[in-house]
């Protein structure tokens, strides 16, 4: 048996400059699944994703979807992306193990964390304040390099990255430390500034952008600290769910995280096209 991918709709140019088209999976021109395939609005047409993949439930664990997702890296080539990603729910574990197994590798998952009514205190001699002025903007730069340098060690080339952070931030901050439903704060620890915390409120749900402890100051529970200010600012608004992301490898904050309760509700992997 064959199976292949049949366009089930014309190439589609998106108003965000993206591409994508939506097949029929088909085995002996029988159609026994769907899959969608774009290119990512964060990385433009060199970067393509699998926006979803599914197979009917009469043929899956046959290879359907082993098949589909190959044939959809040879589609991506001819698009000439270098690169392709897609994300799989955390209790897609039968989805999950199929990328894997395609060489896909984890990169960034997704977290939330469902918060009570009452904000929780901050340690004993800890304190949050928003950032002035001229911490604003020495943060900012600092927070834009180090964005683009993760990128870079997840094998995005340089240029896109630089160009990436910088477009990135200029969306979600056209107002810099004034946009609206954007918070930014330090953690003082006795009177000296430990970490820094970039929160967004988004809708019903609030956003960790970024959280850092100093390095001088790391291994002393500040992390920890600026993760009770994130939630006690975001119940204060009126939030009831928090979200991060964090990328695969960065140890210490996934058990930070998952000891703070946040559970993992996405995974995104990527692979590279040779």
């Amino acid at each position: 048996m064959t199976t292949t991918l049949r366009p089930a709709e014309p190439l589609q140019r998106n108003a965000d400059g993206t591409r994508s088209r939506r097949y029929q999976v088909c085995v002996n021109s029988r159609p026994v699944g769907s899959i969608h395939l774009g290119t990512s609005p964060f990385f433009g047409d060199s970067v393509a994703r699998i926006e979803d993949l599914r197979i009917d439930e009469p043929d899956r664990r046959r290879g359907r979807g082993t098949v589909a997702a190959l044939a959809a890296e040879e589609v991506a080539r001819g698009w000439g992306c270098r690169r392709i990603e897609t994300t799989v729910p955390a209790d897609a574990g039968e989805a999950l193990r199929l990328f894997e197994a395609l060489g896909y590798v984890r990169r960034n998952r997704g977290m939330q964390k469902r918060l009570g009514d009452t904000p929780p205190e901050l340690p004993a001699g800890s304190v949050g304040r928003p950032m002035d002025e001229a911490e604003f903007t020495r943060w900012l730069a600092y927070e834009a390099e180090h964005y683009a340098r993760v990128w870079v060690e997840w094998g995005v080339p340089e240029d896109e990255a630089l160009a990436r952070s910088r477009q990135d931030h200029e969306r979600l901050l056209p107002r810099g430390r004034d946009t609206e439903n954007m918070l930014f704060s330090v953690v003082e620890h006795e009177g000296t500034v430990v970490g820094t915390l970039w929160l967004a409120l988004q809708g019903d749900e609030a956003y960790v952008y970024d959280v850092e402890a100093d390095a001088a100051h790391r291994g002393r529970g500040h992390g920890r600290t600026l993760m009770l200010l994130a939630e006690a600012q975001a119940i204060a608004a009126g939030r009831r769910v928090l979200r991060l992301n964090v990328f695969a490898g960065n140890t210490p904050a996934e058990r930070l995280y998952e000891s703070l309760g946040y559970e993992t509700v996405r995974h995104t992997l990527f692979k590279q096209l040779l």
